[in-house]
């Protein structure tokens, strides 16, 4: 009783000498060296967010739930050359005006470089850390811009490291004057490169998605809310996790078709069969989510999940400037 009398005299001697300090928010995102941002749970990385204009497109690494082990990986296990590509979680697309913004070694190769971060584009808060950035689509054989993206994500916990949202945000726009096409096709806009451990072929995981469909030979290109994939990531009894990547009612070709696949990825579409066009006036609009989760997801936990996601309030993304006083 007495050290416990002596412990809150300390803390109360502490706070009188500095009355104005603040609490410490428990979700932050971080800037860190060598165009990294960190986001944190109570001093934790859950993910970071790489953004180097050296890579080919900004890409998120690692992903963790509860334990400290990536549910995702960078490169394909089994091709690390041809799919250097897969770069854990990434937004991208196989043809934008007939280039190739998906591979790293196209005849004709686009990139996706970032070139903004605006002294606002952080928000840290006791629910959910944020960051605003602005990349743009160029070809890199005349490093012309084919588009301007604007992205925020948003780190939100809902049961600590155990269960938490990644909410990403997009907003497309062409040159002025010019026209942006998405051609047809299966990859892009948003992928997912799972831990070996977790892939079907190499680690006996499991693919589910919202109609109850299982594995790539049910799943492969079939349309769906949302689609899962759970694995083992340890060698504990419960060392089980997952993912749920989730497309928003808002977007195009909804419900979408989700390419996934045994050996380990799964991606979104956004223009499995039809070309989209993208002008100045009309802009492209889309918003995703990714439920980071210990355990192996049921059907009911998944959908209860993107039904939360798709009730939140849509972020606007371009918010008025604040009024020079």
């Amino acid at each position: 009783m007495k050290a416990l009398i002596l412990f809150w005299m300390s803390v109360a001697l502490v706070s009188a000498q500095l009355p104005s300090a603040k609490p410490i928010p428990h979700v932050q995102a971080v800037p860190m060296p060598h165009h990294i941002t960190s986001f944190q749970l109570d001093g934790r990385e859950l993910t970071a967010m790489h953004f180097d204009p050296q890579d080919m497109r900004p890409f998120w690494h690692p992903i963790r739930a509860s334990r400290d082990v990536s549910l995702t990986r960078m490169g394909h296990p089994h091709d690390p050359l041809t799919h250097s590509h897969h770069n854990s979680v990434w937004v991208t697309h196989n043809m934008v005006n007939d280039l190739d913004f998906w591979g790293d070694y196209a005849k004709k190769q686009g990139r996706i470089v970032n070139v903004e971060v605006s002294r606002e584009g952080y928000e840290d808060t006791d629910e959910f850390a944020s960051m605003r950035m602005v990349n743009q689509w160029i070809s890199e054989a005349d490093k012309s811009i084919q588009l301007t993206e604007v992205r925020r994500i948003e780190i939100r916990p809902l049961d600590g490291a155990k269960s938490w949202f990644m909410i990403i945000d997009l907003e497309f726009s062409p040159p002025k004057g010019k026209t942006a096409t998405f051609g047809a096709t299966g990859f892009g806009l948003v992928a997912v490169r799972m831990a070996k451990s977790i892939g079907v072929h190499d680690g006996g995981g499991r693919i589910l998605n919202s109609e109850g469909q299982l594995n790539e030979e049910q799943v492969f290109r079939k349309p769906a809310r949302w689609c899962d994939y759970s694995g083992r990531i340890t060698n504990d009894a419960d060392g089980f996790g997952g993912i749920t990547l989730m497309n928003h009612p808002m977007n195009p070709h909804n419900p979408t078709a989700f390419h996934v696949r045994n050996d380990g990825w799964m991606g979104c579409c956004l223009s499995l069969d039809t070309p989209l066009e993208v002008t100045e006036e009309k802009k492209l609009r889309v918003r995703y989510a990714l439920w980071v989760h210990d355990g192996v997801a049921t059907q009911k936990q998944s959908e209860a999940h993107w039904k939360k996601f798709t009730e939140m309030p849509v972020t606007d993304l371009n918010p008025p400037k604040p009024v020079k006083k």
